[in-house]
């Protein structure tokens, strides 16, 4: 059974930093994709961060790009966001989501534009101003 476990969320003021774990289990890092995705009260979900398992190559939403960075420490199957500048905008829930996209023809697509196919049960991170 796959779970996906996030850490690190917590509360801090404008401009500040955290930095997001997710350990996975019964999960084997292989060719796809993982990645963060973040939902605020009275809004939909929305992609924040994605990487490819092999090769690294990463994406992300405008919003965040030059702030946040997505990191794997695929020995440990972990899964980082580093935040910083944190803005009172990217107060939200944070998700962590393993196989973003689909697998077609032995390779992996959609890891920048795809949806999770499992998800951890989230941490809260709140910025003050």
């Amino acid at each position: 059974q796959v779970q996906l476990v996030e850490s690190g969320g917590g509360s801090v003021q404008a401009g500040g930093s955290l930095r997001l774990s997710c350990a996975a289990s019964g999960y084997t890092y292989s060719s796809s994709c993982m990645g963060w995705f973040r939902q605020a009260p009275g809004k939909e979900r929305e992609a924040v961060a994605t990487i490819y398992t092999v090769g690294g190559r990463t994406y992300y939403a405008d919003s965040v790009k030059g702030r946040f960075t997505i990191s794997q420490e695929n020995a440990k199957n972990t899964l980082y966001l580093q935040m910083n500048s944190l803005k009172p905008e990217d107060t939200a829930t944070y998700y962590c989501a393993a196989e973003v996209g689909f697998r077609y023809g032995g390779s992996w697509y959609g890891c920048g534009t795809g949806v999770g196919s499992y998800w951890g049960q989230g941490t809260q991170v709140t910025v003050s101003s």
